[in-house]
């Protein structure tokens, strides 16, 4: 995926956040070695500086991606993250209608790593993951998808209490309401509707906001970062705009 300039939403003396776009991996990989843009290069070229990584997202989520800027700041970063003191809120469109409010409670067994196959300890016994869910606004379309003659979907505020590999998707898939655009876990019927009708070639999960006290300062620190353009499209058209802060349809820069 080839970007220009990284969008920077935060930035003090000891970190810096970016919005990071859909399909652009956190840092290098020699899974997508074909991919020759990834977010941590980008933006050390950028600053002109090194940085450091705190968290990560998967390739196909966009949002809040943030970094050290010192190896010091990003390990104590890591620690407040670990110890659940970070508030995480993800935006999703999944398949059907979810419940108003969901806790779900269902560990995941640890993804398989593709470079380490043959060599990694077999049967690892599941961990412990814990996502809070909240349904924002629902819709029906008037078009068969599948084998319903309508199509129903969900606008879902998450909140992941802990940081499992691909968490979000996996505990919405387990629920019966994946990810639309999810090609791993999700149903590959509303992921093709989804192409056809809005050119949707993403992963409908975003990282908007993230709320932490400051390791340094101790202030209170909140972050948002904007939805993109194709986003926001698919919002309005399903007109659930009205239930979206303003801080995460419009840019900060």
């Amino acid at each position: 995926m080839a970007v220009n300039e990284l969008e920077i939403i935060y930035r003090d003396d000891t970190y810096i956040a970016i919005n990071k776009p859909a399909g652009l991996l956190v840092h290098p990989s020699i899974i997508d070695r074909h991919e020759t843009d990834n977010a941590l290069d980008l933006l050390q070229q950028q600053i002109g500086q090194s940085a450091f990584m705190i968290h990560r997202l998967d390739k196909p989520t966009s949002g809040i991606l943030m970094f050290g800027l010192s190896s010091e700041a990003a390990r104590k970063s890591v620690a407040t993250f670990s110890t659940r003191e970070v508030r995480k809120t993800y935006l999703t469109v999944v398949r059907g209608y979810t419940e108003e409010r969901q806790v779900i409670d269902s560990p995941l067994k640890p993804v398989k790593d593709k470079i380490m196959v043959g060599r990694e300890k077999q049967n690892k016994a599941p961990k412990a993951a814990l996502t809070h869910i909240q349904k924002l606004a629902e819709a029906e379309l008037p078009v068969a998808v599948g084998r319903y003659p309508t199509a129903r979907y969900s606008l879902v505020e998450v909140h992941p209490k802990t940081g499992k590999m691909h968490q979000i998707r996996r505990h919405m898939k387990h629920v019966r309401h994946p990810v639309v655009g999810d090609t791993k876990y999700g149903d590959p019927v509303h992921n093709r509707f989804f192409r056809e009708r809005w050119n949707a070639h993403r992963l409908m999960l975003a990282a908007t906001q993230l709320d932490f006290l400051h390791p340094f300062t101790l202030e209170k620190i909140q972050i948002t970062a904007s939805l993109d353009p194709l986003f926001i499209s698919i919002l309005s058209d399903l007109d659930w705009l009205g239930v979206i802060p303003d801080t995460w349809l419009n840019p900060q820069n």
